[in-house]
């Protein structure tokens, strides 16, 4: 059981190369401290997407890593968008970042441990 404000929720991946084919990974943390969305390799590489950069990443703990980096779209709470999406290794926790949940213009309910859709983006006047 998630402490009180966190939770995880279900997306859907798609190789943004072959539309069409999407892959479910269950159970990704909600986390607004991390910017990219992690999930495992294997649920990309079955997509066929391409890693195309490795990055540096800070832990927790402190510690730095490096993991190779792909785009894809991802669908959740009845919206997508494409984002560039970390390729996690079997100790990574599955994570949903802060990137994608701007991409997907929506917010977060604490209360009810679910994705809520923020309304109209805002636009500079003329």
């Amino acid at each position: 059981m998630d402490d009180m404000g966190t939770f995880r929720i279900d997306i859907e991946l798609e190789n943004p190369a072959v539309r069409g084919p999407r892959r479910r990974v269950e159970q990704l943390l909600v986390d607004t401290g991390s910017e990219l969305t992690l999930v495992p390799a294997p649920e990309l590489e079955a997509l066929g997407v391409a890693r195309e950069r490795v990055k540096r990443f800070r832990q927790a703990s402190g510690s730095v890593v490096e993991r190779a980096t792909g785009t894809v779209w991802i669908h959740a709470s009845d919206a997508f968008t494409p984002d560039e999406v970390v390729f996690g290794e079997p100790n990574d926790l599955r994570i949903l970042g802060s990137r994608t949940l701007e991409g997907l213009n929506v917010t977060i309910d604490p209360v009810s441990k679910k994705l809520v859709d923020a309304g109209p983006a805002p636009a500079a006047a003329a």
